[in-house]
This record gives structure tokens, sequence and C-alpha cells, in this order.
């Protein structure tokens, strides 16, 4: 990878199952607010593989702003105004990627209001659709750190403003679910990764810095964000009232003190530490995900590798940590 547009070309590229299972789904595919870490690489995404299937209908990505390649329809919306969310056009197909968590400390009312009030305007304007809806795993409670994860049927137990709000998020669209019969899927995902963004840019970024790294949230779930985009896609296949919930995620749990050691080898440096592990720390198991739709097509060996050469050869990254340590809900 050299540049962007081959990064992004790689994170959109659709896989065959992508392509086979869109084939089946009719009209268009809405994509509201696209203009997020996730959100412009799972248009690409769904354009690629809509072409490549043969496929009718168009590809919509809903943002504020942002660019989206020739053949996405882009429209620009405020999606906390109640008559943007009307003039939206009607589909049959929504992938909704809107959500507010970091500045959620000392705005919180803002991060309720994109978290729990949007759902109920798109929820009611899309009431005959299928909608895939991407939350978070920080609904679950902290589990053992030797532990398979949280499984779907976990009590939940969301800690500080964002968590509960991403919970109020899900309840209401599980709500206009079963009172509409709206099919959907519920994503708790945790945590996406590309050479960009994520929980080993994190940790490298501390490497390439001199900085320790907190152990004390010692273990941690993740997952190639391209992979975790294409299952995105293909859920709007598997949506159902009330709605299908699915833990997406890899199938291992890492070590953060391993991981930074496997990082600082390739890196040629010494990580350093701070703190003890925890007891506990924020997993979810996916063997439901694994299930329906089968293993990541990228590993963690080939993430690591993807994202220090990406660092070392002067790669951007979106600026934006992960906060994966924080234990106490503050984002």
């Amino acid at each position: 990878m050299v540049s962007i547009a081959d990064l992004e070309e790689l994170l959109s590229r659709p896989s065959a199952a992508d392509i086979d299972e869109l084939a089946h789904l009719d009209g268009d595919i809405l994509c509201l607010g696209a203009g997020g870490k996730m959100g412009p690489t799972l248009v690409r995404r769904a354009l690629r593989a809509s072409r490549e299937s043969g496929r009718k209908g168009d590809i919509i990505a809903v943002s504020r702003s942002g660019e989206f390649p020739e053949g996405v329809r882009h429209i620009a919306a405020d999606l906390l105004d109640p008559a943007a969310v009307q003039r939206l056009p009607q589909a049959p197909n929504v992938i909704y990627l809107v959500g507010r968590k970091f500045g959620s400390t000392g705005n919180e009312p803002l991060t309720w209001a994109t978290n729990a009030a949007v759902p109920v305007l798109v929820a009611g304007r899309y009431a005959g659709a299928r909608i895939v809806v991407l939350s978070t795993g920080n609904v679950y409670p902290y589990v053992p750190g030797d532990s398979a994860g949280a499984t779907e049927a976990t009590p939940l137990a969301p800690v500080g403003e964002y968590a509960q709000s991403a919970l109020a998020r899900e309840r209401l669209f599980e709500y206009y679910s079963k009172t509409h019969q709206t099919r959907m899927a519920i994503i708790r995902l945790n945590y996406a990764v590309e050479p960009r963004y994520g929980v080993l840019v994190d940790i490298a970024t501390k490497i390439l810095r001199r900085a320790p790294i907190d152990l004390t949230t010692g273990y941690v779930n993740i997952i190639w964000q391209g992979d975790a985009s294409s299952v995105c896609l293909r859920a709007l296949n598997y949506c159902k009232s009330p709605p299908r919930v699915i833990n997406v995620t890899g199938s291992e749990t890492h070590s953060v003190r391993q991981l930074a050691q496997r990082i600082g080898q390739q890196l040629g440096l010494d990580p350093t530490f701070s703190g003890q592990e925890a007891a506990t720390a924020l997993l979810s198991d996916a063997s439901e995900c694994l299930k329906l739709f089968g293993a990541p097509s990228v590993g963690v060996d080939e993430a690591i590798r993807r994202t220090v050469d990406w660092l070392v050869a002067g790669g951007v990254t979106l600026g934006k940590a992960t906060h994966f340590e924080v234990r106490s809900g503050k984002f």
C-alpha cells in the first residue's frame, strides 16, 4: 500500500460472498451516516459488489459532507432534522451507521440526541425496510479476561453515558421493529482496525513515540474493517423482527501486551508499559457471527503487518484514538 487510494481500494474490495449475497438483494441500498470512519469504504464496497453481481438498485450515501465515487448518489442531510429525514428517498435496504462517541464527555446532550433521537426518526421513516444498525460492544459488562467474551445473550450493563446512549439506540430500534414488524439486524462491533485507525494504530503510535502502553485493560478483540463492512452488507439478508443481534469481531481474544510486543518487533523497537492487566476486559464472543458469515479474511498478523508498513511509510492516520484502555466509560 503506497497511497490512500490503494488502501481504500483494498478495504472496499468485495468478497465472493458479498457479491453472491447482494445478487439476491432487490432495490436501493441507503447508507445513513456514510461520512464516518467505516462509511466511505462500506459504500464503495456496496457499489463494487452490486456492479459485479449485476443487481439492480442504487447505492445512496447520506452524510453532512463527504466524497464518494462516481455511481454513488450522495445526499447531504442533517439527520437530527426531522424534515430532512422525511425528505430522504424511500429504500428497501438501510444500513445505519449514525453514532457519536468521541467528545461525548462534556457534550452529553448531543451524544444522546445523536444516539437516541435519530433512531426514532429513521425507524419511523423506514418502517417497511430492512435495517442493519451498527452498535457497539460497549453495551456489555466487563467480563473475565480469560473468557470467550460476552455473548448476544449476556445481560447488558453499559458503563458511562456513551454506552448508555448506545443501548438507548438499540432499544428504540427494537421497539420500532416489534411495533411495525420491521426486519432488523443489530451489529455490536468491537474493534474494527485498519492502518489509519484502531487499536493496532493506537499501540503502534505509542511505541513510535516511546510512550508507555497502559495495560489495565489487558485484552481486546479486533476485526479488519473490510471484514466488518462485509458483515454489515451481508447482514441485510439476515434481518428479522424482533431484531437479530450479532457480535461482530475477530475469533480470538488478544493480549494487549503481546500485541505490543509483536508490533514492536516489526518496528524494531521495544514497547514500554504501565499498569497491570485487570481481571476483566470488554470482550465479545463472535461465535454466532462466524457461524453466519465465516471466518474473517484478514488475521491479526496480516493486520499488524499492514498497519506497521503504513505507519513506517508515513501514511496518514485519522488522528482519533479508540481509547480502548478507558474503563470509566468517558470518551
